[in-house]
Order: structure tokens, then sequence, then C-alpha cells
């Protein structure tokens, strides 16, 4: 049994809540937001639970007053540079930390000083640290990386995730510009609060596991623009809105393209599958029919990391520095 702080109990943490209790192998000893109507409340009436008799606290010396966790499940942010105080807070405290801010998957080649500054504080303090989740985390660029073991050259990835937002979280279906006309649309991605967060980290991932010095790497956006009017999602939707983003990431090697991350996300879109192909020897497809629901997931590996988290070597780490991670049951 893991002893563990919750920090965030947004949709994403109360989901990460619900999932860990029906585990047994991890324990939830505190909990931390400062909203005013978390702050102050029991655990389980916040995460739709009977009462669990674990406060809310508004910071995290109280929640680990009296307790002796060893890690933190962080759910708060998907910028680094909002992300990073936690970070170094929860470092300090000797807490081994799993995030789901996607800029955390690996932001060695996108915002170098602050993985170092993180990296050297969680050494200071003898912990461990790992962003992770669906996407990035697993399925545009953990997965892929291992699919390579039995290939004797890579010559090119492409992946691809199409989903339905229909079943998502609320904020992530906002996220994705569901229901804003296409003014609304283009004023958000100009000022960069709307866009799927983690394709660059992906690529740089991806490519450093493969040996791979990428000299080039560009990103698309685009809105999906609905042909109908659609009721599937936290709002309707009316015909000619954006319900949704499609976004491209390419990156090129000595001149040629050797990765393409295609992520297409949309309330509504008709067919969902997470795909990867490699060309290379051999050439294969893995194709993961219906795809993967991203919430499930997302909480379902921060909860699996745990267990792998404990173990690793202090620092800043990736999903491919960890030991293995997989369910982890009672």
């Amino acid at each position: 049994m893991i002893d563990i702080i919750q920090i965030g109990l947004g949709p994403l943490g109360q989901k990460t809540v619900r999932y860990a209790l029906e585990r047994g192998s991890i324990r939830i000893v505190g909990a931390v937001d400062p909203a005013p109507d978390k702050a102050g409340q029991d655990l389980g009436a916040i995460c739709g639970l009977k009462p669990l008799g674990i406060i809310v606290q508004t910071n995290l010396a109280a929640a680990c007053r009296g307790k002796k966790p060893v890690a933190a499940i962080l759910t708060t942010v998907s910028s680094l540079s909002r992300l990073e105080p936690q970070v170094i807070e929860l470092a300090r405290t000797g807490l081994h930390i799993v995030s789901t801010c996607e800029e955390l998957a690996f932001p060695w080649k996108t915002q170098p000083r602050i993985a170092k500054h993180i990296d050297a504080a969680c050494k200071q303090h003898g912990v461990a640290c790992v962003g992770t989740g669906v996407n990035p985390g697993y399925l545009m660029d953990f997965l892929p990386c291992i699919l390579t073991a039995v290939c004797q050259r890579v010559d090119r990835i492409c992946v691809s995730r199409f989903q339905d937002a229909s079943p998502r979280r609320i904020p992530f279906q906002r996220k994705i510009g569901a229901g804003l006309t296409l003014a609304e649309f283009r004023a958000r991605v100009a000022s960069g609060t709307l866009r799927h967060v983690g394709l660059a980290e992906s690529m740089h991932m991806i490519a450093r596991h493969l040996g791979w010095t990428l000299s080039r790497t560009t990103e698309s956006l685009k809105p999906i623009v609905a042909d109908r009017e659609i009721r599937s999602g936290y709002k309707p939707i009316r015909r000619g809105e954006a319900c949704g983003v499609e976004q491209i990431g390419r990156a090129a090697c000595k001149g040629k393209e050797v990765l393409k991350l295609h992520f297409r996300a949309a309330v509504g879109e008709p067919e969902s599958f997470d795909r990867v192909e490699i060309d290379g020897e051999p050439s294969f497809t893995s194709l993961i029919s219906g795809g993967i629901n991203g919430d499930i997931a997302t909480c379902a590996i921060a909860i699996n990391a745990i267990r792998s988290i404990v173990q690793a070597a202090p620092g800043l780490r990736t999903m491919l520095d960890l030991p293995p991670v997989g369910f982890a049951g009672a």
C-alpha cells in the first residue's frame, strides 16, 4: 500500500480519486484544491462518494500534516510554467510526483530551462517526477516507441488519433473548441488558449528514443466545422460552428520526414481509432479500433504509474525511463 496526496480536484482529479479507491493498491491520505467550492469539504462528497473523513485543504502543508505520504498525483494545469512551482514544492516536501500536465511529458527540447530546474530540484530532494497521460505519455509517443522493439530498421512513424469527443469531460470539449463560432475559434488559437497540447513533446520523446536528431518540426491546426447540428456534446453545436480541432505535427531528420502525428478530436466524429504505422524492416500497422477513452486512460495511467515512480531514480523522468508501467491491482 502506497500513501499518496491528490492535488487538484477538477473532473480529472475527481475521477482519479474514484479510480484509486476502487484499487486498494494505493491509499489517499490527503487532498489539495484551493477552489472555494472544494476547500474545507470532505473529499468523498466532492467526488460523489460517501464521506471519507479527508478534508480538502488549500495548501500542501496542511494536507500532509500528521501524514506520511510517499507520492502525489498532480492533476492541475497543462502549462509547464504554471506547474513548475507546484512541482518544486512537492519535491521539497519529499514526494514523488505523477502529473497529467501535457507539457511535462518531455520538456527537454520545448522548455529546457524549466526542465533543468525541475530535474535539479527532484535530484536534490531524492524524488522522481514524471508527466504522463493518454496523450502525451502513451498513445502517440510511448506506444510507438515500444512497438519498434521488433524492428531492425525504422524509416518513418505515423501516429493517428481520431476520437469522438462526445463522451469526454466538458473541459476537454471546451479545450478543442467545440461549440465556438469560427471567429471565436480563430481568436482562441491566436491567443494560444486553444490547441491540443503535447504533439511537440511527443515528437521529441520519440526522436530521443530512436536516436534521431530532428532538423525541423512543424505543427498545423485548423477547426473541424460541423456540417449538421450536433447535440451529443456538452452543448448544442450549430452547422457551421467548430465541433473540434485537427492538428498535425511533422518532424524531419536529415531533410526527410520521419514523424507524422495526426490528432483529430471532435464532438460527433464518425469514427474513433488509434493507429500506429511503422515503415521500416519490418513495416507494420497497429490499430486500436474504437480508440481509447482519454479520460479513463489518463486517470488509470496516473494511478498505475505510482508504483513505478517510487522505484525510479531521482530526477525528471519520462515514461520511457520508468520501470514498466502496467495495471496495478490490490
